[in-house]
This record gives structure tokens, sequence and C-alpha cells, in this order.
């Protein structure tokens, strides 16, 4: 917007604004913004739906597309880096074009890709598909879902004002846990009572819901709303040019290592170490994404109260490095026992809960900071540049946890992620 605006007068730049964004002359009730909101909500839940609950379903996926782990890790690594791949030009495209549109369109095309997979990638009988085509279908997905992202996040920063921010971006990042949750809670079992062409049918109708809510209600904020007017202009350097935007991105995606062991082989690990059932599996991860939503939603208030987000993130990273050292040295005794679990088993679960909750509650406050680290006129970059970092720890996590697993087994994959999360720690230690 501001790129659209400079040298121009007042009205001639609210005129020209309002042309390119389609508000001109448009009015909108006082609490639209919560629409916006819910939007962005609706939208990366039924993303984080599939990224998040077709990992949750790695047990049976193995077992009805016939994968070994080294295979299963490759299949779901393939759909984070497809997101990894295309954040930054969908980040890009929605500066250039807005949120809308962008949104519109990828969240389309998501839902029609998720339905000709439930049609045409989905095993039935003796009919398996080849490798080949359920790495390419997920990478596919992975490339069209990272439109979500940069859009919706750019969309509520427009909408809300400077002490509301922090709030209403740690809402939309509850999304991700609420979405995975559900997904992880129903998607197992409904793969395994059902198969996998009802797991991709029903994701394809959450993306096409979302694209319904954001054709009616998302739109650009009017030139003169007080929301816009309160952004801080741009500062200085482009987000691709700025080293502390890039830190700052480096660190979120270091954090999100150790959360993707978690939401891609947690079930798993739950399964094959600990014993437990499908149930149990599901209710543990479901447990996870449940605390990580509440956690979300406070520290983005807490947040905006104190004005300590910097030291908030160093905060979760030096709990986190805490909380995957305890749950190594509980697998690491249990492992030592021969099995025997000198740890009791119901312990697993809570610890991995714990963990994961504590990695996963820190999104809308590091998105929220770096959105205003960037400026007004290159959110959407921003944050398509950290979710870029995030996905590629989606691409690798799975790829690795294999290998972790034939030299280390399981603590070393928890040794790992409390390592991740100690390097992220003093990338946080920039300015407050």
């Amino acid at each position: 917007m501001s790129a659209i605006t400079t040298g121009l007068g007042n009205e001639s730049a609210k005129a020209v604004a309002g042309e390119a964004y389609g508000t001109l002359g448009r009015t909108f009730a006082p609490g639209h913004r919560w629409k916006v909101l819910g939007i962005g909500v609706a939208a990366n839940a039924g993303f984080s739906a599939t990224f998040s609950g077709i990992p949750a379903t790695a047990v049976v996926m193995r077992q009805g597309y016939h994968l070994d782990n080294a295979e299963l890790g490759l299949a779901l690594g393939l759909l984070g880096l497809g997101v990894a791949l295309s954040e930054l030009p969908w980040g890009l495209a929605t500066d250039r074009w807005g949120d809308r549109r962008v949104l519109l369109i990828g969240l389309g095309a998501t839902a029609v890709w998720l339905f000709l997979m439930a049609m045409l990638v989905a095993p039935s009988g003796e009919s398996i598909p080849p490798m080949a085509l359920v790495c390419a279908s997920l990478l596919v997905t992975g490339l069209l879902g990272g439109s979500v992202n940069a859009s919706s996040g750019r969309a509520i920063m427009a909408w809300f004002r400077e002490g509301e921010r922090g709030f209403a971006m740690s809402i939309r990042q509850t999304a991700v846990p609420l979405g995975g949750g559900l997904g992880a809670l129903v998607l197992p079992s409904l793969a395994s009572a059902c198969g996998f062409a009802m797991v991709f049918g029903l994701l394809a109708a959450t993306s096409a819901l979302s694209t319904l809510l954001a054709w009616r209600w998302l739109h650009e904020p009017p030139v003169d709303d007080k929301a816009r007017v309160a952004q801080p202009a741009g500062v200085g350097r482009p987000p691709l040019r700025n080293t502390e935007v890039w830190r700052m991105s480096a660190a979120i995606g270091l954090l999100c290592f150790p959360q993707v062991a978690v939401l891609t082989f947690a079930s798993v690990f739950l399964h094959d170490f600990a014993g437990l059932e499908t149930l149990a599996t599901s209710a543990s991860l479901a447990a996870v994404q449940t605390g990580a939503m509440v956690m979300r939603v406070w520290s983005g208030r807490f947040t905006d109260r104190h004005g300590n987000r910097r030291p908030f993130l160093r905060w979760c990273s030096g709990i986190s490095v805490l909380a995957f050292a305890l749950l190594w040295l509980m697998v690491e005794a249990g492992s030592t026992a021969g099995g025997s679990h000198v740890v009791p088993t119901v312990l697993l679960p809570l610890a991995l809960v714990v963990a994961g909750v504590s990695v996963s509650a820190w999104h809308g406050v590091a998105y929220t900071e770096l959105a205003t680290l960037a400026g007004a006129g290159h959110v959407g970059t921003a944050l398509s540049l950290a979710n870029s970092f995030v996905f590629v720890a989606f691409f690798l996590v799975p790829l690795g946890i294999p290998w972790v697993l034939v030299l280390w087994s399981w603590p070393g994959v928890w040794l790992a992620g409390a390592a991740c999360a100690l390097a992220a720690w003093p990338i946080f230690l920039g300015r407050s």
C-alpha cells in the first residue's frame, strides 16, 4: 500500500489505493475485523488439519501404502517441502495483489487438488498407488497450501491496531493446533475405518468452506481505516535485505524443528516405543494441539499488555530445551532398561505433551514481532520468509528422523530437539 501512495497527496493517494484494492466507498461494521480474523482462523485450521493431520495417520499410512519408515518420512517431508518452496512466492504475490485474491486462489486450488487425491491417490483393496504418485501429490498439496499463511497474516495485521495485533495474530495461530488437533483426533480413526479417500475428501471440504468464507467477508480495509493508519511505516530495507528479519526468521525455523518432530513422528513413537493404541495416540496428539492453542491465545494477550515479545520468545526457547531434555532422559532410561520401561508408560505421553506444548506456544508472538519489524508494506514477504524456514523443518525433520532412529534410536530424536531449541535461544537476544 505504501508503494502506491508514496509521493501523492492525501486525496489522490486514497483514490489510487481504493481503486487498487476495491475498497473505495465501501463501509464496514466496527466489528468486521473479527470476521476477517475468523476467516484467517478457518483458513489456517483447514490447512493445518492437512499438514498436521496427515502425519498423524502415519501408522495407518505406513500400512495402507506399504511404506517403510524411510519412505514414510520422504512422503511426509515432501508435504513440508512444497510449502517451503511456495511460501515466498505466495508472500510476494500477497504484498503485490492483496490477501483476498491470493487466499481465494490458493484455498480454491487446494480444495480441488485434495478432491482429486481422494479419487486417484487413495489405496483401495489390492490397488496401492505408486510411491512416486503419493510423494508428488503431497508435494503439490504443500505448494498450493502455502498460500494461506502470509495472506491471512497480512489481512490481520491490516485490520487490527497496535496493541491488539499480538492477541489477534495469536488467535490466528491457534488455528494451527486447532486444525492439527482435530486432524489428529479424527483422521487416524477415519483412515483406519474408511480409508484415505474419506480423509482427503474431508480435507477438501474444509478448504472449500474456507474459500467460501473468504469470498464472502475478506476485503481490504478502507484506506482511511484507523487500523491501517496505525500501522508502522516500513522500516528501511525490504525484508529480503534486512538481516534482522532473516535472523528472526531463522530462529523461528529452528524452534520449529522439535515441534515438527512431535507433529510428524510422535504417533510412531507412542505406538512403537510406548505401545499405545490408535485412540491413546490420537488423544495425546490432540492434547498437544489443545495446549498449544490455549497457550498461544494467552501469550498474545500477555505480550500485548507487557510489550515483552523478545523476552517471551527467549523464555519459550529455554523451557523447550528443558522439556525435551527431560523427555530424552525418560526415554533413555526406558531404552537402557532393555524395554522394561523403568519410567511408567503413562508418563511418556505426558512428557511428550508438555514438550509439544512448550515448543508450540510462541508462534503468534513471533510472527507479530516479525511483521512489526518488517513494516506495513512488507508483511506478506516477511511472514512468508519465516514460513519458508518453518516448512524447511517440515521437510527435513521427517527425512532425518528415520536416520536418527537407526543411529541413536528415540533418545537421539528428543535430544536433537533440545539442541535445536537451544540454538534458537541466542538469536532472540536481539533488540527487545
